[in-house]
């Protein structure tokens, strides 16, 4: 009896040894596997990483290397030739006719300052001056204009283009909606890209023309987020939106530095006017007080040098009232 006893006993003990023994061993292959899932998952995060990672990098090299050619080709035509600038004014008149026009108006200011009684010496270099200076700021006046009214609905545009591509529309349609819908000359700039796809260039080609007709900094942001997205793909819509969002707070604040320099404007056209004023005012009450400015050498000599200088001043104060964005 005492002999089955003991060996009951021995029988517990052994099977409590071996469940003992067996159950850490399942529970380390749980937790094994459970680890094992755990190292894979952050595998599989970390790889997912490394991959936005590697296309936050690609898309970072492709705006950089689209802004690094924009500005080398903005610097290569720093100065702009007669036929860009009036292609970038909108106007359809030829060179030709341009240098013509600017012949016939320096010899008309020719006669009249000879009739006016100037001398033909000063009469020839002021209509010089009036024959290349006074068209030329006339285009760049409506240059100017242009490019405005340009940036005034560019917002508008790239919010329509937005609302298209969330809507599923190409990117096609999407530029044939603003071509149809949207006011000028906006219109007609991106009618003009469709032309330019119709025959046969790409999309990243064909919105260059934008760029060459308004070469701004906001077509130059607009022009790179197409060509990076053609190239590297993206959320369009998102950049998009976006950079409607930068155009627009730019122009607030372009508009709040033209409302605080518009007193320094002022003042200096007033600057600028005192002299021609208070001359033409004095002639009228004395005429024969300036008489010897125009008719001694020596008159005619400070006449010229307070010319230069007028022209050196209001140079200095145009610059001085120029704020770039």
């Amino acid at each position: 009896m005492t002999n089955v006893v003991l060996l009951f006993i021995l029988a517990v003990i052994s099977i409590g040894a071996a469940g003992v023994a067996l159950v850490p061993s399942v529970l380390g292959d749980d937790r094994a596997q459970k680890r094992r899932k755990a190292l894979q998952g952050d595998i599989r995060t970390n790889r997912r990483e490394v991959d936005a990672g590697r296309v936050r990098d690609q898309r970072r090299k492709s705006v950089q290397q689209a802004l690094k050619a924009q500005n080398e080709e903005l610097a290569a035509k720093r100065r702009v030739r007669l036929p860009d600038l009036l292609f970038q004014a909108g106007m359809t008149i030829s060179t030709g006719h341009f240098i013509r026009n600017s012949v016939i108006l320096g010899i008309v200011l020719f006669l009249v300052l000879l009739v006016i009684q100037v001398p033909y010496y000063f009469a020839a270099i002021l209509a010089l001056a009036g024959a290349y200076l006074l068209p030329r700021l006339y285009i760049g006046r409506k240059r100017k204009k242009y490019q405005n009214a340009f940036l005034d609905e560019l917002p508008n545009a790239v919010e329509a283009i937005v609302r298209g591509v969330k809507t599923g529309l190409p990117l096609n349609d999407s530029m044939r909606v603003v071509a149809k819908d949207t006011k000028e000359p906006v219109r007609s700039e991106f009618g003009r890209v469709l032309d330019q796809q119709a025959f046969g260039f790409s999309m990243t080609e064909a919105v260059q023309v934008l760029y060459e007709r308004v070469p701004l900094p906001e077509v130059n942001f607009f022009v790179v987020v197409i060509s990076v997205q053609q190239q590297a793909g993206g959320n369009l819509s998102e950049a998009l939106g976006n950079l409607a969002r930068v155009l627009r707070n730019r122009k607030k604040m372009k508009q709040k530095v033209a409302a605080m320099s518009s007193e320094a404007k002022a003042s200096a056209g007033i600057i600028g006017s005192l002299p021609v004023v208070v001359s033409i005012l004095v002639s009228l009450v004395s005429p024969e007080y300036l008489q010897p400015l125009f008719h001694t050498p020596l008159g005619n000599l400070w006449l010229g040098v307070a010319f230069l200088m007028m022209c050196l001043g209001a140079f200095a104060m145009n610059r001085m009232i120029q704020f770039e964005i």
